[in-house]
């Protein structure tokens, strides 16, 4: 490889740095091993989300490194000093476009269509905020290369008017600057379905003596028709299965019992519950009354099927016989059928006529030509999306490489990563190092390995909607304090605060500090929860005793409760062992305490202050050993890869670094601290004075043992 790479250490990792253009046109040629990162997701991370989709080329929710290159080597030959890039400025110049290639080029005067489009034409440069809106961008102009074309594209009365028709047809879609118009693939259902419907219409006037048996009023007469159908047919049925079986006619025809559980009710209320009964009397005779002993729900629609459909085809009558009924089915059928095939019903409120004179006029060619117009456009309305594309990626590229090629700016003190979600407050410190989770249990599982204090809190904000859940990373202070259920206060990276709950708690040491002192303290807390189950075991047993005390005097007689009053009998024997034992216990107890004061009081005085020392390194060094290895190999990796990162480097968090992602309390400089606390404790001189006294005989003491002891070594 022809050029030179920089590398640093950080955390501990010799990382590459992009100090130059060069480093962006060679990357390709960096190995993947030397990149910290090889996959990313394109969400919660502090960073503009588009860019990421934009990365993104294959929309899994992941850039990868090829994704990252590809970027990288779209952009740089589309700017004229690739330099800006590490160092963008809040809006891009548009004297930063190479404008000697041809892409260039195009994308510059897109650019400056964008400005013109916003009223910014006087403006050099450009912005996200001025490339986000497509749909402001496009409201104002006539063609804008989508292929679809509005009511307002359409110069023609006629045509926007036929555009007005299409879309309330066969629907619409939305076009670039936002409003609903057609494309080609439903202008061309809508015509299809024109031919479709004048041909339909065309097959009923070729067999209209068939098909229209009545003429102009043959679709009301079948209307009628079919509102009776199926009760007539059911009528006909019942009346065959009547003279099949004349047993069966009071079952078939309406039951008492059915008309008794309506009586009581408001019958037009009823009316749906009636319309269920048969038509008329069914008997063998196969006769349906037309005027009279209907069934009232079905009276009206009788009578219409009368007037409509009987009279103009059969002639006035009171009756009609199932031969009858099969005729008038007959002339129906047709009909029926033709209205089976029909096509083209999208477009038929339209009318025939109208239909027939757009499908014979020339306005088919006319909407095609205008969707054709707005298709020209098309290169250059993709140019006006790349300009958004070329602002973002000037923004933000190397914000991203930043993190996912080298992390430095996690190592740097004077900025945060992108993963970095906020800050979160809690127990007199602030936590830098907080990441969104999104499954906290499968995180917590992954995240364990990372060998750092961990709280999982659970936020919520009445500015933002939602929930959210958040992983902080205790790096500095003590943690006795802290358990599930504590409150405290979430900052994110925009400043809005959010309510934090603790709901979880992965622990590790965060100090050597907070190591010393852990054997002590769990002592401490033993020894508390042994003292409170015992006094809670005492005090349940107690008030069991009570109860059962207050349960017996209650239930049992008179003689039994005398007897039970009756004291029992002192066990000395029993006793006498209990008290053996507990002899025997201080006794060891006692032995114990004397040999290690007898053997500390034979040590020379200079030698006292490294005696107590040690012991206190025997109990605390193992913790403070072991703090200090995991300390050393905090590594933010696993935090990340659960957040689904692939980490290709570990990312160390050593102790003078953890110190700079947890910031504990302390008094600004030269400030004033007045110590008079009205509410401390009044100072007891007493203990003091004790004190006093026990050094003083315990040094008399251990200079006439001393003496004592030499004197007895004389002889």
């Amino acid at each position: 490889m022809s050029h030179i790479w920089h590398f640093a250490t950080i955390g501990g990792v010799k990382r590459v740095s992009l100090v130059s253009s060069g480093d962006l046109l060679h990357l390709k040629e960096l190995d993947q091993k030397l990149w910290t990162a090889l996959s990313c997701p394109v969400t919660d991370l502090e960073i503009d989300k588009k860019t990421l989709e934009l990365v993104d080329a294959d929309n899994d929710g992941h850039i990868h490194v090829p994704e990252v290159i590809a970027a990288v080597d779209w952009i740089l030959p589309l700017m004229r000093n690739p330099d800006e890039l590490l160092a963008p400025s809040p809006e891009m110049p548009l004297s930063a476009v190479n404008d000697s290639t041809p892409q260039g080029k195009a994308l510059l005067k897109s650019a400056r269509t964008i400005l013109k489009s916003l009223g910014k034409e006087q403006s050099e440069s450009i912005a996200p905020e001025d490339t986000a809106d497509l749909h402001k961008i496009f409201a104002n102009t006539q063609f804008n290369g989508d292929g679809i074309v509005s009511a307002d594209s359409a110069s023609a009365p006629e045509v926007a008017a036929l555009i007005d028709e299409i879309m309330k047809c066969c629907g619409s879609v939305t076009d670039r600057g936002g409003k609903q118009g057609i494309d080609q693939d439903i202008a061309n259902l809508f015509f299809s379905e024109c031919e479709k419907f004048i041909a339909w219409h065309r097959k009923g006037d070729e067999n209209s003596e068939a098909i229209f048996s009545l003429g102009a009023d043959t679709a009301t007469a079948y209307q009628k028709f079919m509102a009776v159908k199926v009760k007539i047919d059911d009528f006909f049925f019942r009346t065959r299965l009547a003279a099949f079986d004349k047993q069966s006619i009071e079952a078939l025809n309406l039951q008492t019992e059915r008309v008794k559980g309506i009586t009581e009710k408001s019958l037009p209320g009823c009316a749906d519950e009636i319309a269920t009964y048969p038509l008329a009397t069914v008997g063998t005779d196969k006769v349906l009354p037309l005027a009279s002993g209907i069934n009232p729900a079905w009276e009206s629609a009788m009578a219409d099927f009368l007037t409509h459909v009987v009279i103009p085809l059969l002639g006035q009558r009171g009756s009609l016989t199932e031969d009858e009924w099969k005729k008038l089915s007959a002339r129906f059928a047709p009909y029926e059928q033709w209205i089976g095939a029909k096509e083209g019903g999208k477009v038929e409120a339209i009318g025939l006529e109208r239909l027939q004179a757009i499908i014979s006029g020339d306005t088919r060619s006319r909407i095609d030509s205008l969707i054709a117009l707005d298709k020209v456009e098309e290169e250059d309305a993709a140019n006006i999306i790349l300009v958004d594309k070329l602002v973002r990626f000037y923004q933000n590229l190397a914000l991203l490489l930043r993190n996912f090629v080298t992390f430095s700016d996690f190592y740097a003190p004077e900025r945060k990563a992108i993963f970095q979600a906020g800050t979160l407050y809690i127990d007199q410190r602030s936590c830098d190092l907080c990441i969104k989770v999104q499954d906290m249990g499968r995180h917590a599982l992954l995240a364990h390995y990372s060998g750092m204090f961990l709280i999982y809190c659970e936020c919520t904000s009445k500015v933002r909607e939602g929930k959210m859940t958040i992983v902080a990373a205790l790096t500095n202070g003590d943690v006795d304090d802290l358990v599930v259920g504590r409150n405290a206060v979430f900052y994110d990276r925009d400043g809005v605060d959010w309510n934090a709950t603790i709901i979880k708690i992965t622990e590790n040491p965060t100090s050597i500090r907070q190591a010393f002192f852990a054997p002590y303290r769990r002592v401490s807390r033993f020894v508390e929860d042994q003292i409170n189950k015992a006094a809670a075991a005492a005090d349940e047993k107690s008030n069991a005793k009570l109860a059962e005390g207050v349960s017996s005097v209650k239930d049992t007689p008179a003689d039994d409760k005398a007897k039970k009053e009756t004291k029992q009998a002192f066990d000395v024997a029993k006793f006498a062992g209990i008290f053996a034992a507990i002899g025997l216990a201080l006794g060891a107890i006692g032995s114990t305490v004397t040999a290690i004061v007898s053997g500390f009081l034979k040590l020379p005085l200079v030698l006292m202050p490294f005696a107590l020392m040690g012991t206190l390194l025997v109990i605390s060094g193992p913790s403070m050993i072991l703090a200090y290895l995991k300390l050393r190999k905090r590594n933010l990796s696993p935090i990340l890869d659960a957040n689904g990162w692939a980490i290709n480097a570990r990312l160390k968090v050593n102790i003078h670094f953890g110190r700079t992602l947890t910031h504990l309390a302390s008094l600004p400089p030269n400030a004033k601290v007045n110590f008079n606390d009205p509410f401390a404790k009044k100072k007891n001189p007493w203990p003091l004075i004790l004190l006093a006294v026990l050094l003083v005989c315990a040094a008399v003491f251990y200079l006439l043992w001393k003496g004592e002891f030499l004197h007895l070594n004389r002889w």
